[in-house]
């Protein structure tokens, strides 16, 4: 199986990839057979800041679970505004 359709199965998730000389937490948008759209996560503020187009030859390594990505899904859920019935 091709790295392009194994990553198609992780579209719209929050992953941490290495590519090239960078690495960063974010998400997939989309994978194409030559390049995928990777939305890099602001781990610090919480949101989406860059798009990038990335060539599938330079990733280097895609984490899909983890307590890293655990860790910044609490975090990130934390900072939501909670939700009050009273409010709505």
């Amino acid at each position: 199986m091709r790295l392009a359709d194994r990553l198609k199965l992780f579209e719209k998730q929050l992953v941490f990839m290495r590519w090239g000389a960078s690495e960063g937490y974010g998400r997939i948008n989309y994978v194409g057979y030559d390049f995928l759209e990777f939305e890099i996560f602001d781990t610090e503020q919480f949101e989406y800041t860059d798009k990038l187009l990335i060539n599938n030859q330079l990733i280097l390594e895609v984490v899909i679970k983890g307590s890293d990505i655990a860790r910044i899904l609490a975090e990130y859920s934390a900072a939501l505004p909670s939700y009050n019935k009273d409010n709505a």
